[in-house]
């Protein structure tokens, strides 16, 4: 998820900006069932939801909605798919990567399309779907279709009249529950890791965004994935995220939202059959900015990881502590970047910042912003919503901001950057750790000694040092503490969704 600032397409001469995708404005949604066995059904309960444009708040289409006895006809394909001798177990490592970088391919050529459906079931601008999130699925495919024929055992001296050796196998039925904010992207990070190990898998996509995971259940058939490898069931997290979390047949889950909702999952997960858990979960994260820092690189990297996504991300910049020498510059210039921040139409080019995703999350916003105001901290800019604009609301900047106050100590989950000051590394170092969370941080200095400092005592996942939001296909991506067990992404990931198995042969000894 690597933010590409000013990346030049290769395939451009220098000095020449290439044109700027376009969406797809008058596209028509074609895949809202289940998928299930590579075909399309309906729900067993007749059910179906509605998802909305949260630009617009109109309707988009609705959606067939599973429940529990859809998401065992998923199990069932998924476990059969899974036995051995079938299509899938039979087919070697190599065709399974080559499968991944079809898939790819056919992202790739789909990528205006998904990037609109993303744009209009998420608000988020369209040009971040088709650059940040687009490019985020379309790389994470093509590595782990790569190592997909690399995961490899290692043999275990004994002695001479033993051979000792390791074996790493598909865990079998996976499980993936997604959520909102990076729909196809945080699905992509699962799935490709899953089928690169040879696993298959039942997906449950948000409700609130359900629309890119069913067109790629198109890309998967199409590519020609075996039936039952993948299968997506929409629904709600009570009943398909329940169904799934619990079931007996599934031996794997990854889940990536909130922590209320993590402990739940992890939760029934234990009751059923102890089904192995990854969880990427909440965030609260300290962004440190110190004396010595190049003010503008801090302040424009700041500025982007708390405003990126409309503030919706778990990796949301979302503590900035600043030392006191530079605090009155920085909020200065914080507060500039955030009154100039182009809020609106997220189809526009030169729109930076969309909607909120849906009503709960805008009232919760504004709440914890009224928060900040009755509990001391000073309001710089933004604070509002965009009267006129449904659920748009203002970046928004506060200063003098406490450890002690909501809005330094909750997910907010939004537009909003709170600003602490601090006098020294060891005052920072224990203040950032404070909290449950320890999910990522960033450290701005020019000084190696403090960097490597800080990199090594803060209790979190990922440290950023000089940027932010710089995700990377290969490189492992979890939280510490409340945010979190296990790791997405990077070689970490192949872990999560393999057993190793250890197999001993004892020779035939003839010696006296």
């Amino acid at each position: 998820m690597a933010t590409p600032n000013g990346a030049r397409d290769p395939g451009q001469p220098a000095g020449k900006a290439p044109a700027l995708p376009r969406p797809l404005r008058s596209l028509e949604v074609k895949f809202t069932q289940i998928f299930i066995n590579n075909e399309w059904h309906k729900s067993e309960s007749g059910k179906k939801f509605a998802t909305y444009n949260p630009t617009t708040l109109e309707k988009i289409c609705e959606v067939e909605e599973g429940d529990k006895a859809d998401v065992d006809k998923a199990v069932a394909a998924a476990h059969e798919a899974f036995q051995r001798g079938s299509p899938w177990r039979r087919l070697d490592a190599l065709s399974r990567g080559y499968l991944l970088h079809q898939l790819a391919d056919l992202v790739e050529r789909d990528r205006a399309l998904l990037a609109t459906l993303e744009t209009l079931d998420t608000g988020k601008p369209f040009l971040h779907a088709y650059f940040v999130d687009l490019e985020g699925c379309i790389r994470t495919l093509r590595y782990f279709a790569g190592w997909a024929d690399k995961i490899q055992g290692k043999t275990i001296p004994t002695d001479d009249n033993v051979v000792c050796f390791t074996r790493h196998e598909p865990i079998g039925v996976c499980g993936a529950i997604t959520p909102w904010n990076f729909p196809l992207l945080m699905l992509v990070w699962k799935l490709a890791p899953a089928l690169c190990c040879g696993n298959t898998v039942v997906v449950k996509p948000a409700e609130q965004t359900p629309l890119t995971a069913l067109h790629l259940g198109s890309l998967i058939k199409e590519v020609g994935f075996p039936p039952g490898v993948v299968n997506i069931v929409p629904g709600f997290g009570p009943t398909v995220g329940a169904a799934i979390s619990s079931h007996p047949q599934i031996t794997k889950i990854a889940f990536t939202g909130s922590t209320e909702v993590g402990k739940l999952v992890k939760e029934a997960a234990s009751r059923s059959n102890l089904k192995r858990v990854t969880l990427e979960l909440g965030g609260k994260n300290p962004c440190i900015v110190c004396a010595d820092a190049d003010l503008d690189l801090a302040v424009q990297c700041a500025h982007q990881g708390v405003f990126f996504n409309q503030g919706q991300c778990c990796t949301a910049a979302s503590r900035v502590f600043v030392e006191e020498p530079v605090y009155p510059e920085f909020v200065r210039r914080s507060v500039e970047y955030a009154q100039k921040r182009p809020v609106g139409d997220p189809f526009d080019a030169k729109t930076e910042q969309g909607p909120q995703i849906d009503q709960k999350q805008f009232d919760k916003i504004l709440q914890l912003i009224e928060s900040g105001r009755k509990e001391g901290a000073k309001l710089e800019c933004g604070g509002s919503a965009i009267e006129d604009r449904g659920l748009f609301i203002k970046p928004t900047v506060f200063s003098e901001v406490t450890d002690s106050m909501r809005i330094a100590k909750e997910e907010i989950f939004g537009p909003v950057q709170p600003i602490m000051k601090f006098k020294d590394l060891e005052e920072v170092i224990r203040r950032a750790n404070s909290l449950e969370y320890g999910l990522t941080a960033a450290v701005f200095t020019r000084s190696l000694d403090k960097a490597l400092k800080l990199a090594a005592a803060l209790d979190s996942g990922t440290v950023w040092i000089n940027c932010y939001n710089t995700i990377y296909a290969q490189a492992p991506f979890g939280g510490f503490k409340m945010s979190g067990n296990g790791r997405e992404l990077g070689e970490y990931a192949l872990s999560e969704y393999t057993e190793v198995k250890t197999v001993t042969i004892k020779l035939d000894d003839k010696s006296p």
